[in-house]
């Protein structure tokens, strides 16, 4: 290798990293015996807050459901305890069958029209939907909701950097300031504020642009708002963790992906087909490939190493084990509870509630002095509170356009001493009346 490259030693080959990073000393304590091992692991595992422990109205993106014993009890079976792909896959008909339905509900949930095998979470899919745009349209602009979640806008940036594409931010509730050169709108439904966009209206800027609309849309709200496909969105995508996946402290999670028939050879990741063999029989198949690993480095659309095939299954097993009746009652359970809280806490002397609109299980309160501060007063009664939005977005540049009002949420910074607080089924009306008798203590 050496000889190839040109160089005579190991040392020359990396002589441009500074002498003193080379061979760096390595502090590291003494060996220690297993039982050690798990007595120290235990010790840190034991500062982590257990969701169980007591309320929490965190959600931001990752959301406490409950989640059907039968979810862990179908996955953890040794034929589907992988979550690596099935290089084998005629051969994993088991597989291949649960990828398929896992498909073929989530085209269901979002109103599309194909949804492939899964990708790594709901940023991720996201930035791919923006890519994806980006190779149907062969433009090189993108236009980024405002209300967009912060770091879902840091992974699409990540993700086009290298590519030339530029994305600029804009506020839904203005008119557009979008060009020929727009490849995409990307809009999260609902917002990150919670609340519900209008994706017709959003739709029609784009697509008289010649643009396609990139939707990241909250699964469990499909139980009870219409999809994003009825409104005509081009890409759909979205987080799978509410589906039957615990928080486990950030991931791993499935990103959820979906999109028009007549765009399904630019989408990422890999699909199972359903067919029949030389005897007539039911079998499933990898259809498309998309991975650099199968076909050619330049017609590959995607480089995803796995369909994360464990949490599709727990997805498919939740939705299976909910039906359309449960997951509407959910959504309406989340729905009704989230009210319930925004209303008591808007009557407290000092809260506000800023964002008029439509929301779903999460919404902004306006609060007397800094979330944070009172987040750490919570966490004394044991309450998990909501996110401290001027943490959130100090890092997200202004919109063209200036503010919005109405049915969608005001962009960044507009919010002095603003949480985001999220209520689902899992908290009691005596876990929310804690909580807003805690609140009140501020406001005094």
């Amino acid at each position: 290798m050496l000889a190839t490259l040109g160089v005579a030693s190991i040392d020359e080959l990396f002589q441009d990293i500074p002498e003193e990073f080379r061979n760096p000393p390595l502090d590291l304590p003494q060996p220690m015996s297993e039982l050690e091992v798990q007595k120290e692991l235990d010790g840190l595992a034991s500062r982590n807050r257990a969701l169980a422990s007591g309320p929490s109205f965190l959600g931001a993106g990752c959301y406490n459901h409950f989640i059907p014993a039968i979810v862990k009890a179908l996955m953890t079976r040794g034929e589907f305890l992988t979550a690596y792909t099935p290089y084998q896959a005629e051969a994993s008909q088991g597989t291949l069958q649960v990828i398929y339905e896992f498909q073929t509900l989530i085209s269901h949930l979002y109103g599309m029209e194909v949804a492939n095998a899964g990708m790594y979470d709901g940023a991720t899919s996201l930035a791919e939907g923006v890519l994806m745009a980006c190779r149907v349209t062969r433009r090189s602009h993108v236009a980024v909701a405002d209300t967009l979640s912060p770091y879902y806008r840091q992974v699409i940036e990540a993700y086009c950097q290298a590519q030339g594409i530029e994305i600029h931010s804009v506020s839904p509730g203005q008119s557009l300031s979008l060009d020929q050169e727009t490849a995409c709108l990307v809009v999260q439904y609902p917002n990150f504020y919670g609340y519900i966009e209008d994706l017709a209206g959003l739709t029609e800027a784009a697509h008289a642009q010649g643009a396609l609309i990139v939707v990241s849309a909250g699964p469990m709200a499909m139980g009870m708002f219409q999809p994003p496909g009825l409104y005509g969105a081009d890409i759909v995508t979205g987080e799978g963790q509410p589906l039957g996946i615990p928080p486990s402290y950030g991931g791993p999670y499935v990103g959820l992906f979906s999109t028009k028939q007549e765009y399904i050879r630019q989408m990422p990741s890999r699909l199972s087909g359903r067919t029949v063999d030389s005897q007539g029989r039911t079998g499933y198949v990898l259809t498309l490939q998309t991975r650099e690993q199968h076909i050619r480095r330049e017609r590959a659309t995607s480089n995803i190493c796995t369909n994360e095939a464990l949490y599709a299954l727990a997805a498919t097993i939740y939705l299976a084990a909910l039906g359309k009746q449960g997951l509407r009652s959910v959504a309406e359970l989340c729905y009704q509870k989230a009210h319930y809280a925004a209303a008591r806490i808007a009557q407290l002397p000092g809260y506000t509630l800023p964002i008029q609109g439509t929301f779903f299980q999460e919404f902004v309160v306006q609060c007397p002095v800094s979330p944070s501060s009172i987040n750490s007063r919570l966490l004394e009664q044991n309450i998990l509170g909501g996110l401290d939005l001027s943490e959130a977005f100090s890092n997200v540049p202004p919109s063209e356009g200036g503010t919005t009002g109405g049915s969608s949420s005001q962009p960044p910074g507009d919010f002095t001493n603003g949480m985001l607080l999220c209520v689902t089924e899992m908290n009691s009306r005596q876990e929310i009346d804690a909580l807003v008798e805690a609140l009140s203590e501020f406001g005094r």
